[in-house]
């Protein structure tokens, strides 16, 4: 059997990153900050009874540039406005900004301090 282990994305300030995914999305450090052969700092974090981690990855000599849309990763949550009405409490941009207005409201995005994009969707039953 394969797995799917991990996905890696590059950030320009490993705290700053580690800090906002486990504050605003729940994620935990699994492993880390450990300095990999090529000399960068890695970072694996975990959600909670989930196998696929995110790796995040900071290169002193790496300028994180990406296109606009290139990617996202994306999370599920139980009650999705109070998660996006707690995000808005801490002070994380929602979009679309309209989200509250919405009565079918289903989906949401989030910006990490890098640009990637988090999507946030309800889990199902």
């Amino acid at each position: 059997m394969i797995k799917f282990l991990h996905t890696r994305v590059r950030v320009a300030d490993l705290q700053k990153s580690i800090d906002f995914y486990c504050k605003h999305c729940g994620f935990q450090v699994f492993k880390g900050p450990n300095t990999s052969p090529q000399g960068n700092q890695i970072v694996h974090l975990e959600l909670p009874g989930n196998d696929h981690m995110l790796e995040l990855t900071y290169s002193p000599d790496f300028k994180v540039e990406f296109p606009e849309d290139l990617m996202h990763t994306c999370i599920g949550v139980d009650d999705i406005k109070a998660f996006c009405q707690k995000l808005e409490d801490d002070g994380v941009e929602v979009w679309p900004g309209n989200w509250k207005e919405k009565e079918n409201f289903s989906m949401a995005f989030i910006t990490d301090p890098d640009g990637y994009e988090v999507e946030i969707l309800p889990n199902k039953r």
